[in-house]
């Protein structure tokens, strides 16, 4: 074999080589891409599901605290109405002691 064979082996091995290492580049690349996405669309997935959650939780404190309120205002209102009575009844008390 000749130097100029021998040389355009090695070159067309070198090539060979070169369009393999590339192949093998194009593969690693694509499953880094795909892993990349994946990891991206479990993130927002995750995302979507805590603030669905939080959501939820907002929505059953809001519910819960305009229950407490409504409670509160009740009470406020029962002693306000026992106060307003109270006082009609020591009016009435008053009256009738000085009546007699």
């Amino acid at each position: 074999m000749t130097d100029q064979e021998e040389q355009s082996l090695k070159e067309a091995k070198r090539k060979e080589k070169r369009a393999t290492e590339e192949i093998e580049q194009l593969a690693r690349d694509q499953a880094r891409r795909k892993a990349n996405l994946a990891r991206e669309q479990a993130i927002e997935e995750d995302q979507k599901e805590r603030k669905t959650k939080r959501a939820e939780k907002r929505a059953t404190e809001e519910i819960r605290q305009s229950a407490r309120d409504q409670a509160r205002r009740k009470a406020n209102l029962a002693r306000e109405q026992a106060i307003a009575e109270a006082q009609e009844a020591r009016k009435l008390k008053a009256k009738k002691q000085t009546r007699e």
